[in-house]
């Protein structure tokens, strides 16, 4: 007789897990899982500002796409970043990840997200994962050379006061971040005609 598999959840936390298994295990709902250097970092669930956030930014930029499929052909949440080079399985989730080329006649073939990289990756903070985003991130982030853009969106002060840090790619490196605030407009050689005023009220 078959045991039934253990549902993995919040009291997991730390546990060592390859990618393999990471894919093929069954998650608790209500909170979200990562494999970062071979272990499960757990977080609680988004806050309702940073479901708005996220809802602003991901309808800015899939209407993009479809004007631009030449620029980014597909935007995604709940993908994930393969990060190669580190002491175990590394694979962040973003919020938002934007591809270019994505095979979309071929997408079947696509068996895990270490197959595809994002050239933008998006992360909404709250007042939990301050550190994942702002310091941890910034260097997972970097190691993909294929990510040429990482935006991070802090609406703990509320949607009103929400403000965008932007790392751009030079190299190996991030350029000096980006900081914009609310009423400001971003722009970017990475999306040609893209214009994204800091408001998701708007």
């Amino acid at each position: 007789m078959a045991t039934a598999t253990r549902t993995i959840g919040p009291a997991d936390a730390g546990r060592r897990m390859t990618w393999e298994e990471y894919q093929t295990t069954v998650f608790q709902e209500g909170h979200r899982y990562e494999l970062i250097d071979g272990r499960l970092v757990v977080f609680p669930p988004p806050s309702p500002r940073h479901g708005r956030t996220w809802k602003w930014v991901y309808h800015r930029l899939n209407a993009y796409s479809e004007l631009r499929p030449d620029v980014i052909n597909y935007v995604i949440a709940g993908s994930a970043v393969f990060i190669e080079e580190r002491p175990g399985d590394t694979a962040p989730e973003p919020d938002i990840a934007a591809f270019h080329n994505y095979p979309l006649d071929n997408e079947e073939e696509i068996q895990s997200w270490d197959e595809v990289n994002p050239i933008l990756v998006v992360e909404i903070l709250s007042p939990d994962n301050a550190y994942k985003d702002l310091e941890r991130n910034v260097e997972l982030y970097l190691a993909v050379p294929t990510i040429m853009e990482y935006w991070v969106f802090d609406p703990r002060n509320g949607l009103a006061n929400t403000t965008m840090r932007v790392y751009r790619r030079r190299g190996r490196r991030w350029q000096r971040p980006i900081d914009l605030g609310p009423g400001d407009r971003y722009t970017t050689k990475l999306l040609p005609g893209f214009s994204l005023l800091i408001d998701p009220l708007a």
